[in-house]
């Protein structure tokens, strides 16, 4: 089968589909052949509009976000690539369960070089919403002499009949619908993938080839492997592929294409990593192959109650989406073995028996409970025991316990967040229960007229 060419440079567009993410933007890429000097690389995005801010109108909100893309030859310095897009769409006041996901791609075509990318997304509705990311691309062409395979593109579909020509995502007779979350979960546990494969007929060696189709868990052990004839018929093919992974547990897993020739017992390989949040499975199985370094850490003996008690003191530093998911888990392996992750993930250096951030982060609740306790709350679960565990000791406290006509409260500064930020804090209630009354940080509470608050009647 020849593969089509694709003659146009830019191509940016979305569809509205109903997803689960983990934020607000997701962004994923995947390199495929397009001559001996360049390759054609696609850039897949989505974006989760219900986390951003909206504007009302006629249609019910009105979303506006903006996307951003550079790419530099770092050998050269030169900008290759400076574009910007204005993404606009409206969605309906509803209390739909599954969130409107935008998604979209982009293309390029790079010659051979190594380059520097750099995304960015931002809310025009919310000035301080912004965030970059950065990748490193190293361009080298797949046309050459030998058999390759291109990158794989991880997708939550793709379509082989009753195609839509029109769709952005049309290539080869197929609508691909990319997955640049790279996630998969009860409700999209088919793994779709695709690539393509090079050069078949650029050898004099015409013996079928062999392709290995592989997964590995996180402790890399394969856990699927399917083997095919690659016939020399044709110089380039596709390859697709549709894995049900309903029966694997909560793991990140690595989906590797093994192209092998028997004869020269050459092997090329293209590898690609991929998330699968399945509570069901990962709440019953007992994993046989644990990780030895987890069975000989505390979290391997820790009760249920000493694991929903350390979750609970660690949800101001857990996303969403992982807060979600210690709450879907129903047996306490699952829970020692999420804790252990967790918190391995957050060890700044892994190579030492201790982890440096959870120590000083237990202390800090130590303090917390000292320290801000009442005779409701553990200190921890008030609004000072929350900010001190987030953003750690503030730069200094003025302490306001006898101002005239005023209830007690207290001002800390953070010099080193977002140029200098404050938090205010009152006691209302005379029960040393000290609220957050306003903030300048980003994303905090703010009220600039907090002292009518405050004010004893």
């Amino acid at each position: 089968m020849k593969l089509a060419t694709i003659l146009l440079v830019f191509i940016l567009n979305f569809i509205t589909i109903n997803a689960q993410q983990n934020s607000e933007f997701e962004f994923d890429f995947a390199q495929f052949a397009y001559d001996t000097t360049s390759n054609y690389i696609e850039f897949y995005y989505s974006i989760d509009q219900h986390k951003f801010l909206h504007k009302s109108n006629s249609n019910g909100y009105f979303y506006n976000t903006k996307l951003k893309i550079q790419i530099q030859n770092i050998k050269t310095g030169e900008l290759i690539v400076n574009k910007q897009w204005k993404l606009t769409n409206s969605v309906k006041n509803d209390s739909n369960k599954n969130s409107k996901i935008l998604v979209g791609v982009l293309a390029f075509i790079l010659p051979s070089g190594k380059y520097d990318l750099n995304v960015s997304i931002e809310d025009l509705v919310n000035p301080d919403f912004k965030k970059d990311y950065n990748e490193k691309l190293n361009i080298v062409p797949f046309i050459g002499d030998d058999f390759k395979i291109s990158d794989i593109q991880l997708a939550s579909n793709i379509k082989q009949f009753n195609i839509n020509k029109e769709s952005i995502f049309y290539k080869n007779n197929l609508e691909v619908i990319p997955n640049p979350a790279i996630i998969y979960s009860l409700s999209n546990p088919v793994l779709f993938f695709y690539s393509e494969i090079y050069n078949l007929k650029n050898n004099q060696n015409q013996e079928d080839l062999t392709l290995k189709e592989i997964i590995f868990n996180s402790n890399n052990i394969k856990i699927y492997e399917r083997k095919k004839r690659i016939p020399r018929k044709s110089n380039s093919i596709l390859e697709l592929g549709a894995i049900n992974l309903l029966k694997y547990p909560t793991d990140t897993y690595l989906l590797v294409l093994a192209l092998v020739d028997s004869t020269t017992k050459r092997e090329v390989v293209s590898s690609k990593k991929f998330f699968l949040y399945n509570p069901k499975v990962a709440a019953l199985q007992q994993k046989e192959d644990k990780n030895k370094e987890y069975i000989s850490s505390e979290f391997a003996v820790y009760t249920e109650k000493e694991c929903d008690r350390l979750f609970d003191q660690s949800k101001y530093i857990a996303s969403p989406f992982e807060i979600e998911q210690y709450e879907k888990l129903d047996s306490l392996n699952a829970k020692r073995e999420f804790l252990y992750k967790f918190w391995k993930k957050r060890d700044p250096v892994p190579e030492t028996e201790q982890n440096e951030y959870k120590n000083e982060y237990l202390k800090r609740i130590e303090f917390c409970n000292a320290r801000f306790h009442t005779f409701r709350k553990e200190g921890y679960k008030t609004d000072r025991g929350r900010i001190y565990l987030q953003y750690g000791p503030p730069d200094r406290i003025d302490r306001y316990p006898n101002e005239l006509n005023m209830k007690p409260y207290e001002i800390w500064q953070y010099q080193s967040i977002e140029g200098g930020v404050i938090f205010v804090f009152g006691d209302i209630t005379g029960y040393a229960d000290y609220e957050l009354l306003h903030s300048t940080k980003r994303g905090e509470l703010r009220d600039d007229n907090w002292t009518r608050r405050i004010r004893a009647r």
